[in-house]
C-alpha cells in the first residue's frame, strides 16, 4: 500500500477501513454477531475504542489467515452451534453490500456452503518468470474469489484443523473445504466488493461508497 499504517486502518470517508467493514457486517440482516481477529501487538485497534452489541468477540489473530480464522472460531465455540452458519470476510473489503451478503446466505444455505465471487471476463495469459507469455488460459469456469465465504461452523473448524495438521497451505476457507471433499457454491458478487491492496484502491473504494450512498 506504500502507506504509514496497515491498510485496514487507512482513512476511508472519515473512518478506518476496518470500521466500515465491521459496520457493513454487523448491521446486515441475518447476522447475529461478529468476531474479529487482531494481531496481539496491534496498538491501533484499542486506540479506536470501538464497541458494538454485535461484536462479542475480539481475539488474537495468527501469522496466516487460516490461523486467525481458527482462533476466532475457537473463541466463539460457546456461542455457536455446530450446524450454525458462519461467514468469513476480509477486513480490507469495506464495500460489500447487504444485498450480496443476503444473496450469499440465501443461496449457500441450500448447499454445503459457498462464497461470493466474480466470473473472469478478461483474456487470461500464463507467463514465465521473465514475463513472456507461454500460453492463453481458457477462462471458462474461472472465478475471482471474494468474501464473505459461508460454511457450517463445525465443518469449517474441522477443515481448517485438518489442513493445518496435514501441512496444507490454504489461502481461503473454500480451499480448506475443498480439501475436505466439499464443493462450495460460487455466488456472483458485485464488482465494487474489492479488496484494498494497492495505493489506488482507497480512492476507488471512496467512489464506490459514494455511489452506494446515492443509491
Amino acid at each position: 500500500m506504500q502507506a504509514d499504517c496497515p491498510k485496514q486502518y487507512l482513512e476511508l470517508n472519515n473512518k478506518p477501513v476496518l470500521i466500515h467493514t465491521l459496520e457493513r457486517l454487523g448491521t446486515c440482516p441475518g447476522i447475529t454477531g461478529v468476531g474479529l481477529g487482531i494481531s496481539a501487538d496491534d496498538a491501533r485497534w484499542p486506540a479506536l475504542e470501538f464497541e458494538a452489541d454485535w461484536l462479542p468477540c475480539v481475539c488474537d489473530g495468527g501469522a496466516e489467515r487460516a490461523e486467525t480464522v481458527s482462533n476466532i472460531l475457537d473463541e466463539m465455540a460457546d456461542i455457536i452451534a455446530d450446524r450454525d452458519w458462519v461467514l468469513v470476510h476480509d477486513a480490507a473489503r469495506p464495500c460489500v453490500t447487504h444485498a450480496e451478503v443476503i444473496s450469499l446466505m440465501q443461496q449457500a444455505s441450500r448447499t454445503d456452503g459457498g462464497l461470493l465471487g466474480r466470473p473472469l471476463t478478461d483474456t487470461i495469459k500464463f507467463a514465465d518468470d521473465a514475463g513472456n507469455v507461454q500460453r492463453t488460459v481458457p477462462r471458462e469456469g474461472l472465478w475471482r474469489a471474494q468474501t464473505p465465504q459461508m460454511f457450517r461452523y463445525a465443518e469449517l473448524r474441522s477443515a481448517l484443523q485438518k489442513a493445518n495438521e496435514a501441512g496444507n497451505s490454504v489461502t481461503d476457507e473454500a480451499s480448506a473445504m475443498e480439501q475436505a471433499g466439499i464443493h462450495p457454491l460460487m455466488v456472483e458478487g458485485r464488482p465494487e466488493n474489492i479488496k484494498i491492496t494497492l495505493p489506488g484502491d482507497i480512492e476507488l473504494a471512496e467512489i464506490f461508497m459514494q455511489k452506494q450512498e446515492q443509491q
